[in-house]
């Protein structure tokens, strides 16, 4: 974390209304790449989390809180201890919905792989070392078809 990469965002969610299909989701279902997000959101909702039962429930704006994911690189780090939240965005208010994202990545040439203390005889190492650049730019590829050609 000497220089790591810090981006913030503000995301625009126009209102859906009637059924709302997966490709015409706000924002489809996905984890944070990264280590760490801070959200600060408005008071129009939209934001579901998918929980261990595997149903999506809302995450309903608390005034004057911040919502903190973990990302996948978190995941990586702790071998599953901790595990980054699937989410998406339904905003079927009527209303605009605004949301600020500020995602806390590690240095681009940091060595990501499981901690010493989270592999286990019970919980064997589950990753293999790659740095956070090259795992960031893998996952945006990946997400984005435009930039699997670049």
């Amino acid at each position: 974390m000497r220089n790591p990469i810090s981006v913030q965002r503000l995301l625009h969610y126009p209102p859906q209304s009637g059924h709302v299909s997966e490709d015409m989701i706000g924002i489809g279902a996905h984890t944070d790449y990264g280590n760490l997000t801070i959200l600060a959101q408005d008071d129009v909702g939209g934001l579901q989390v998918l929980n261990r039962d595997g149903d999506w429930v809302q995450g309903t704006p608390i005034h004057g809180t911040f919502i903190i994911n973990i990302g996948d690189l978190i995941q990586r780090l702790t071998n599953d201890v901790y595990l980054a939240n699937m989410h998406r965005v339904v905003n079927s208010s009527g209303r605009e919905r605004y949301s600020v994202p500020f995602f806390i990545d590690p240095d681009f040439d940091a060595i990501i792989e499981p901690l010493k203390p989270c592999v286990t005889d019970s919980n064997p190492q589950r990753y293999q070392p790659v740095t956070c650049g090259e795992y960031i730019l893998r996952r945006f590829a990946a997400s984005y078809a435009h930039l699997a050609k670049a």
